[in-house]
């Protein structure tokens, strides 16, 4: 995809160019261009990864990385995700203090040694590098470092990118935005707008305009992270006081564990405009851990029944960061000591927690599952009474709200601390720099570096008002939540909203709905394919602890036989309908499950509401269409995500062939039914979220895969899947690929040209994939997503060609860690394995296991395919001769279907010639399906026996 923009991210300041002159050759075109790339995180990571493996694949000896910013921005979370790719060693800056004073002070940083360490591993010698101990405040010994473990260092720190780094430096990245712009903003907010922006930086980040933000300038990949908090990977929390353990379980808790003994001291600072009411999602939360400072804004919680649910939102600071807040007129209103002991065990840890100005100790379970952490809390025999205030509420409720310019609240033996806490907030004086020494090296009206994403800070906990369905009645005002269920209803939010905001959003209008309506909540999320509902709808319900139902399971079978996804006809309305109203009613309904690779309905599941799950969430593509949306109580619209992501593909191959075509107008002709059908329906919803997540470059959606085409029995593969959680099935496809012509090419047909379209189990799908390949690793993003017979169609309208077809013949083994694929593709002799999993060290055990080591493949199908044509058309065509003629037939196929799917359709249509050539294709499948099914059946049941008489055998023995 960035195969261009890599060409040129790094030349010119990079490590040789110190040591030479670039060549200007025309025949040797570097990668190394510098260039003010600003881009997302997440496309700055897969810019670094692939100009990293570029860089390596051009040069010999180590490519060293620099990566600065301001805290909070993200430079450490992008370190450990390019590390857990290439396996790199990540250097931490932290590390070479000199003192205990505040972080950021360049003074304070051991250059010298860090130059040391670098120039030893560019030469190839081994060296060491520091290790700090934060909570003992010292250095406390050094750590080996073999020149020949890695062939990529990154060096992570704010000041990673000085002038005494950078002749040292292969690639250079910034990284700005994150929390550090959210506090700019928040303090914005709080204080008024009378304080220009760079007086603001200079009191809170003293330190940043001028040493950091002028290296930040030399960048060659700038990075702008709008990410702030988020709910996607909560943390679940249960809290109870320590003496509900029963004692049996109390001796057992810590017993031959490692325990981490950590000592808090917490903070909240109650900003100066406040008055004196406890407005405490508005205070600022700090949390010192020895010499380290953790900063969070407002209190940024869920609680749902008994669990507090938190995002991971806090950050590191330096102290002088706080003496600036307090300079602002920020007061520190509570502070209090919290002693904590914890045993950790996989995502699931265990603490015994006391808070000196409360004088208890509470029990507390934290984990990334909702169900683990209850399920741990049964075994242990804790039922409760559960806590769900902060302890924050608790010292409140329990010293009062502290007036203004009153001292903190803390315990009478904590005076000592109290003044010490003044004398470590002394305000330094603002260090100002001339207007223009920041922008020397670019004249930027507003420099990219200190601008704040968000004009006005947001509000942590949003208020949902009620007005009444009837304008008549309402006249635009609110009404009181107490009346009638019928006669109220949310009021749409006026904006709309990422998708870390929207999840927040969408969780607190549940709330609000379950305390003034009652139960049920049906939830609708409506949207176009791919833009991120099926993956929202699931986080919430993870959130909430709820139902989630699909409208796929509405289909009729004789619409889903003509791939018809989009229409609305396909759906059963009336059995729709009925079970909302079962739901609305507190009934029993039964909810039907479709089978996509039958098309046809298979059975029903029994849905209730209930105390426990009083919420039930309806997603798809037309979950706002007006005859379903009246009988919801939230709508929410989701756009943007892959769906976004394809029309930016294809305006991109049109601009490559010399075509410049709007996103409106590839709208019209790849999603005909959306602008029509679904568009108008999504500007009703009371929530409107914008997914700018992107799937495709995102590290955070990414598989792991090893692929081999060495020969594999499948008793070796059931012996490594866990057997009590093994599942296993068939599947047949085709993939066809989608070429614009006239894209520059070097000869030879690729799949980052393509775009990949595969025909599934009775359904279309659209395959986009930006894999990297490390080693003898793809990762892969996850992000496949159905498509209607008419977007394949209106891709073809724009002019891609069919240009490669694979059918091919899958059996997926898989136990919830890791996914098993053996396929068998047509023309190909031998099968290929592959192993998919989200951790790595799982995927190359599983390998290991299977003794694959030494025979991975990183190549492509397509690649396998075309290598095995004759080298004349295997420049410019994937197929074969005898499967030219089908491929034909398809295509005509789908155009004919797709231009009269954008047309209503009638129950009489026409028969096609053509729909003979797809039939006769599904049946081939089918019966392929059913040979390989009973074949599996088979297998396994010899297998079962065999594996039964062993045992019985060794038992005699």
């Amino acid at each position: 995809m960035d195969d261009d923009v890599v060409q040129r991210v790094l030349q010119e300041g990079g490590r040789d160019y110190y040591q030479q002159q670039p060549s200007t050759s025309s025949s040797s075109p570097s990668i190394l261009q510098s260039l003010p790339l600003h881009v997302s995180f997440d496309h700055g990571y897969y810019l670094l990864v692939k100009s990293i493996q570029e860089l390596r694949s051009k040069k010999d000896g180590l490519v060293t990385v620099g990566i600065g910013g301001p805290s909070g921005s993200g430079k450490t979370s992008l370190a450990e995700k390019v590390a857990s790719v290439l396996g790199c060693i990540v250097v931490s800056m932290e590390n070479y203090r000199t003192g205990v004073d505040d972080g950021n002070d360049m003074d304070l940083i051991d250059f010298d040694l860090l130059v040391n360490n670098l120039e030893d591993l560019i030469s190839g010698r081994d060296t060491f590098i520091p290790v700090f101990d934060f909570q003992g405040r010292r250095r406390v010994g050094t750590k080996t470092i073999k020149s020949s473990s890695s062939g990529v260092v990154v060096v992570d720190g704010a000041y990673a990118l000085q002038a005494k780094l950078r002749s040292l430096l292969d690639i250079r990245v910034a990284v700005v935005g994150g929390v550090h712009f959210s506090l700019l903003s928040k303090v914005q907010y709080d204080i008024g707008e009378s304080c220009p922006l760079d007086s603001l930086i200079d009191s809170i980040f003293p330190l940043f305009r001028k040493h950091i933000e002028p290296d930040l300038h030399h960048a060659q990949i700038r990075i702008n992270n709008s990410f702030v908090s988020s709910f996607r990977e909560p943390i679940y929390k249960l809290k109870c006081k320590s003496e509900q353990i029963e004692g049996e379980h109390a001796s057992h808790v810590f017993h031959g564990k490692e325990a981490q003994v950590d000592n808090f001291i917490e903070m909240y600072l109650r900003p100066p405009s406040a008055n004196e009411e406890a407005r405490i999602n508005d205070w600022i939360k700090v949390r010192q851990s020895g010499i380290r400072y953790y900063l969070s804004l407002g209190d940024q919680r869920i609680v749902d029944k008994n669990f507090i649910i938190r995002p991971k939102a806090e950050f590191e600071v330096g102290r002088m960061t706080l003496g600036g807040l307090l300079t602002l007129g920020y007061n520190v209103v509570v502070s209090y000591k919290r002693a904590s002991t914890s045993v950790f065990e996989g995502n699931f840890s265990l603490s015994l927690e006391t808070i000196d100005t409360l004088g208890e100790t509470y029990l507390v379970l934290r984990g990334i599952n909702r169900k683990m952490v209850g399920a741990e809390a049964s075994r242990m025999g804790v039922n409760g009474p559960w806590i769900t205030k902060s302890y924050l509420e608790m010292v409140l409720e329990r010293k009062g709200v502290p007036r203004l310019n009153t001292p903190p609240l803390s315990n009478a033996p904590n005076a000592v601390l109290a003044s010490n806490q003044e004398r470590l907030f002394t305000a330094p004086k603002p260090l100002r720099v001339s207007s223009n020494s920041a922008n020397r090296l670019e004249d930027l009206s507003q420099p990219w570096t200190r601008s704040p994403t968000k004009s006005k800070m947001e509000p942590v906990l949003a208020t949902w008002q009620f007005v009444s369905p009837d304008p008549a009645l309402a006249h635009g005002f609110v009404i009181d939540p107490t009346s009638s269920r019928d006669a109220m209803q949310l009021a749409p939010m006026p904006d709309s909203y990422d998708l870390d905001r929207g999840l927040l959003l969408s969780v607190q209008a549940i709330q609000a709905l379950l305390e003034n309506k009652g139960l049920p909540v049906i939830v609708g999320i409506g949207g176009p394919s791919g833009s991120g509902k099926t993956s929202l709808a699931r986080k919430m319900a993870n959130i909430v602890g709820c139902e989630v139902v699909s409208l796929e399971c509405y289909y009729k079978s004789e619409h889903v036989k003509d791939f018809k996804y989009d229409d609305f006809s396909s759906l059963d309305l009336g059995l729709l309908s009925k079970n909302i109203s079962d739901i609305r009613n507190c009934r029993r309904t039964k909810v039907p499950i479709f089978d996509l690779e039958t098309g046809a309905r298979s059975g029903f599941k029994e849905l209730e509401v209930s105390e426990e799950c009083g919420v039930v969430i309806f997603e798809g593509v037309y979950a706002l269409h007006p005859d379903i949306r009246k009988s919801l109580d939230l709508w929410t619209a989701v756009v943007g995500g892959v769906h976004s992501h394809l029309l930016s593909r294809v305006q991109r191959d049109k601009s490559r062939v010399g075509c410049f075509m709007s996103q409106n107008e590839i709208m019209t002709t790849v999603f005909p039914m959306f602008q029509q059908y679904i568009e108008p329906h999504l500007v009703h919803a009371h929530l409107k979220i914008r997914n700018d997540f992107d799937p495709v470059l995102s590290p955070e959606s990414s598989l792991f895969v090893l692929k081999s085409n060495k020969q594999v029995a499948y008793q070796d593969i059931l012996r490594i899947l866990d057997p009590t959680k093994i599942c296993s099935s068939v599947q047949n496809f085709i993939d066809i690929y989608l070429r614009l012509p006239g894209i520059p090419a070097n000869g030879q047909l690729t799949e980052s040209d393509s775009i990949r379209v595969r025909i599934c189990e009775g359904r279309f799908a659209l395959l986009i994939r930006e894999p990297i390949r490390e080693g003898n690793y793809i990762i892969q993003p996850k992000v496949d997503f159905d498509i209607s017979i008419s977007t394949v169609a209106g891709l073809l309208n724009l002019g891609y060609q069919a240009v490669a077809y694979i059918e091919a013949s899958a059996y997926i083994y898989q136990d919830g860690k890791i996914l098993i694929e053996v396929d068998h593709l047509q023309d190909v002799p031998s099968p290929y394995i592959q192993i998919k999993g989200i951790n790595k060290e799982v995927v190359a055990a599983a390998g290991s296991t299977l003794k694959l080591d030494g025979s991975y493949t990183t190549k492509s199908y397509l690649q396998l395919v075309l290598e095995r044509l004759p080298a004349l058309r295997g420049s410019s065509s994937g197929i074969h001769s005898q499967q030219a003629a089908r491929l034909q037939e398809l295509v005509e196929y789908i155009q004919s279907q797709g231009s009269s799917s954008s047309s209503e359709s009638s129950p009489g249509r026409e028969i096609s010639p053509l729909d003979g050539v797809v039939e006769d294709m599904q049946s081939r499948i089918k019966r392929l399906e059913r040979w390989q099914m009973i074949n599996t059946v088979l297998w396994t049941f010899f297998m079962s026996a065999f594996v039964g008489y062993s045992l019985y055998q060794r038992k005699r023995q």
